[in-house]
């Protein structure tokens, strides 16, 4: 459905040029068991994290759920682990994928340790932190508090699909594994 649906977006149905990434904190409900179980002392949740690289269109490529005590590089670098695989098949005549973060992550220390896994990674892939409006960029727009940055709303926009699936409020999975297994059904089910 993925591909079908970014075809019909005239995008490329495997292969994308722009991956979004973000976490999300999520509160646990007493169904969790205690290996997913983490205190995010940020957003002072005690619940489960989620990992999320989606394209253009909002629809993930990537998830991965964490105990929320796990930072955002350490998710992020375990998400890409998880799908090494479709980096490392990535035609050469593509342009490299631009991963753009939020101001929460640090590059450096993600590209260290990718390329232990994968060390010509970064010929695939490159990392791009979205600038973060100033306060005078905002005052110039006539705007106050939280202002969209470009591209990065497509994210929040996914985020907030999540939050209106009744079943993603909270994390009612008693596994990482369920849960990222969950978070994936709304948007590659047929019946959504």
């Amino acid at each position: 459905m993925h591909s079908q649906v970014r075809c019909s977006g005239k995008k490329k149905a495997r292969w994308t040029t722009l991956i979004i990434i973000d976490s999300q904190a999520v509160k646990n409900t007493c169904n969790a068991s205690i290996k997913s179980k983490g205190f995010c002392f940020y957003k002072a949740t005690n619940g489960i994290k989620r990992h999320l690289a989606v394209d253009s269109l909002g629809f993930p490529f990537f998830t991965h759920c964490s105990k929320a005590n796990v930072s955002d590089d350490q998710g992020l670098i375990e998400m890409l682990s998880d799908n090494i695989d479709y980096l490392k098949s990535k035609p050469v005549n593509i342009p490299k994928i631009t991963i753009l973060l939020d101001n929460g992550y640090h590059p450096e220390k993600i590209t260290q340790e990718l390329k232990k896994i994968y060390p010509a990674i970064m010929t695939k892939i490159r990392f791009k932190l979205s600038p973060k409006p100033s306060q005078v960029e905002k005052k110039q727009r006539g705007k106050t508090g939280f202002v969209p940055v470009k591209a990065r709303w497509v994210i929040e926009r996914t985020n907030s699909w999540m939050e209106r699936c009744k079943s993603l409020t909270k994390n009612l999975m008693r596994t990482l594994e369920n849960a990222t297994a969950k978070i994936n059904m709304p948007f590659y089910s047929t019946d959504a």
